[in-house]
């Protein structure tokens, strides 16, 4: 049975000339495009859903629940995109960078907006940003989290449970990768995502004036032309995660993949998502 549409963002990030050709459906356990000669890949779990349609292409394990590591920053970013008032000063407090790396640097008593720490959060995957946008937004890691559960909840997200904002691992954490596929669909909905996620390399200022440039974490954005995101993640009890995103003559397809154990991940979302934009291609 088919699930409902991902939920909508708010009307202030639908632009018109925003390029989603249908509102996707959620992927669903049913509706499989016939994938007899789709490349096997080495993630533990995996999903690869057409964009467009949300239609399942080929999966395997993907309803297995299991950690994401910071894969799920993709929802801590839509939340905060959902409250707003990205041009809202955030003042940094000792409690946000008490954790572990990856850490962008950022100090106690330094401000930035909530855009230009949307924007480093998405492309570094900085811990310590996430902890700050997540105490700006809800006061606490803990209301945050629970703000994360209702967000997952309203894209149809039953097998999830989020209580951090950067993914790091905690007990009672964890996604599937159908869940996660859901996120991805509604998070590509998101102009200031796709904006984000897409980029290579990103330039940061620092309160000090000082600027860095940023390496997005996603090497399939320097391996595979076609690609345009997302989120990748790592942690010894996930392994290596990632959600990407592949769009060719206006088709598109989003692929999960969690608990890769290998350094082929890379490879294998390339090889992957290739196969599925020649499928849609030939329908």
């Amino acid at each position: 049975m088919m699930l409902s549409a991902c939920a909508a963002p708010p009307a202030a990030f639908t632009p018109a000339t925003m390029p989603v050709t249908a509102v996707p459906q959620s992927p669903a356990q049913s509706h499989y495009i016939k994938a007899a000669s789709a490349p096997v890949i080495r993630a533990a779990s995996y999903l690869l859903v057409d964009a467009n349609t949300g239609i399942p292409m080929v999966a395997h394990n993907a309803d297995a629940k299991r950690a994401v590591a910071s894969t799920q920053k993709i929802i801590t970013a839509m939340v905060v995109l959902d409250q707003g008032n990205l041009d809202d000063p955030v003042t940094v407090k000792s409690s946000d960078v008490n954790v572990e790396p990856t850490r962008l640097g950022i100090r106690p008593g330094e401000t930035y907006t909530r855009r230009a720490l949307l924007y480093a959060f998405l492309v570094k995957s900085a811990n310590d940003i996430g902890k700050a946008l997540a105490r700006d937004v809800a006061g606490s890691q803990e209301a945050f989290a629970s703000m994360m559960n209702a967000k997952a909840r309203s894209l149809g997200m039953s097998s999830s449970y989020f209580v951090n904002p950067h993914g790091l691992t905690e007990g009672g954490q964890h996604s599937t990768a159908r869940d996660m596929a859901r996120a991805g669909l509604a998070a590509w909905r998101y102009p200031i995502i796709r904006d984000a996620v897409r980029q290579q390399y990103h330039t940061f200022r620092f309160a000090s004036g000082k600027k860095i440039t940023l390496h997005n974490t996603n090497e399939l954005l320097g391996q595979m032309p076609e690609c345009n995101g997302m989120k990748t993640g790592y942690t010894n009890a996930a392994g290596r995660c990632l959600i990407s995103c592949a769009t060719s003559g206006g088709r598109s397809v989003i692929l999960v993949q969690l608990g890769t154990k290998t350094k082929y991940i890379w490879d294998d979302g390339r090889i992957l998502m290739s196969w599925g934009l020649r499928q849609l291609g030939r329908g």
